[in-house]
């Protein structure tokens, strides 16, 4: 009688052994990343949380205040309506800055997608301006409008139109457009890397059967073009939204830590910055209530325009 040979668990064993190790090894390779995230993202989010409930005198923790200094933001005297007066003027700022990107930067990118000729200096020179830090571009352009010195009003005042000079910067008509105008200049060279990296992408087979159909190029380019660019859209959206909410530097650089006259240039992260460092009482409180507000809008309207976009996507395919 032939002997009966029984399988060995010998295979599975070095394969659960392989496995064992491949996560440890991953683990290894994750916890320095891990930890960096826990410490400087994690750890302060929980902290300001934690801290915008209890009053504070200085640095010393008081008596738990629940809501308080979330109330206080809408209620109080020293807020008055400056905290919703700055949430509005950020949503002026990313609907401007959004307009700019979505036009302007995606007929540049369509542009230099068509032409070949120094495409690498013209994208450079619309980049730049994306790379150099917001605080030294508001600097520059408090220059560029200043009253007495500035090329804008002398330009106006050689060219017959002296009565149109006026000081950009120092009143509340003009300010926040002008801040709106520096911000969408500076920032388009982003739109532009992402759609050039999107439109390289898209095979040209599709544009070559849309012509032999008979398609005029804006056809093409509104229904075949525009809705493979929706993932590239989103991006520019929601990375659009999160730095127009987080807007600091280049305000502080083209007007001041007040936000220009009577605040007319104010945003969340000025009245963050005066209520956590000024002379207030409970500065601790209330300014943590303002940086998980500003947490909240940015995370949840961020969560909602990618949901949306997904949607998009998955309704292309």
């Amino acid at each position: 009688m032939a002997r009966e040979v029984t399988p060995t668990r010998s295979g599975s064993t070095t394969r659960s052994a392989r496995s064992g190790k491949g996560w440890r090894q991953a683990l290894v390779f994750l916890a320095p990343a891990f930890v960096l995230y826990s410490l400087f993202l994690m750890y302060p989010l929980v902290t300001a949380v934690s801290y915008s409930f209890f009053e504070w005198r200085g640095t010393v923790r008081g008596a738990f205040a629940g809501l308080d200094n979330y109330a206080a933001l809408f209620g109080s005297s020293t807020f008055g309506g400056a905290f919703a007066n700055a949430f509005w003027n950020n949503v002026l700022i990313f609907a401007g800055n959004l307009a700019v990107q979505l036009t302007v930067g995606l007929g540049c990118a369509v542009l230099l997608m068509h032409r070949t000729r120094f495409r690498r200096f013209f994208q450079t020179a619309i980049t730049v301006p994306y790379l150099v830090n917001p605080l030294a571009i508001g600097f520059l352009f408090t220059l560029v409008f200043s009253p007495q010195l500035g090329p804008i009003n002398n330009i106006l005042r050689d060219v017959g139109l002296g009565d149109w000079a006026q000081p950009w910067l120092g009143q509340e008509s003009t300010i926040l457009p002008i801040v709106i105008a520096v911000g969408a200049w500076q920032w388009v060279g982003f739109p532009v890397l992402i759609f050039s990296a999107a439109l390289a992408s898209i095979p040209p087979e599709y544009e070559e059967a849309a012509r032999l159909d008979g398609a005029s190029p804006w056809r093409i380019f509104r229904s075949v073009t525009l809705p493979l660019l929706t993932p590239a859209i989103g991006s520019v959206t929601v990375l659009g939204f999160v730095s127009s909410f987080t807007t600091f530097a280049l305000v502080i650089g083209l007007t001041d830590l007040r936000g220009g006259l009577s605040g007319a240039a104010d945003t969340l992260m000025l009245i963050f910055y005066r209520t956590a460092f000024g002379p207030g009482v409970n500065a601790v409180g209330t300014s943590s209530a303002i940086a998980v507000l500003i947490f909240v809008v940015v995370f949840g309207v961020a969560v909602v325009f990618n949901r949306i976009m997904r949607r998009r996507e998955e309704a292309l395919t």
